[in-house]
């Protein structure tokens, strides 16, 4: 693997722990908000979530590289599982 690449990995696998760690805090940080707020709260988190699926698949499991009818399975998998969660804590 050449340089560039590994940069690459770096900062993704930097983002995606600074990801973590701002979801843990603001969740934290809205236990005195009331219905809206830790609605919204859990949304942001869900999606951020997502993301964080989306670049380890991407990167961490080549699928950037893999054949395009992978990589639609892969997208289509993740923004329905989110479209899908996201409808189901709405609807609760």
């Amino acid at each position: 693997m050449e340089r560039p690449a590994y940069r690459r990995i770096a900062l993704i696998w930097v983002a995606l722990v600074v990801a973590t760690v701002l979801s843990w805090g603001i969740r934290f940080e809205d236990a005195h908000g009331g219905p809206a707020a830790r609605t919204l709260t859990t949304l942001a988190i869900l999606s951020v979530a997502f993301v964080k699926i989306h670049y380890v698949g991407m990167d961490f499991m080549e699928l950037r590289h893999a054949p395009l009818a992978l990589r639609l399975c892969f997208h289509v998998w993740t923004i329905g599982l989110n479209v899908l969660l996201v409808t189901l804590y709405l609807v609760h």
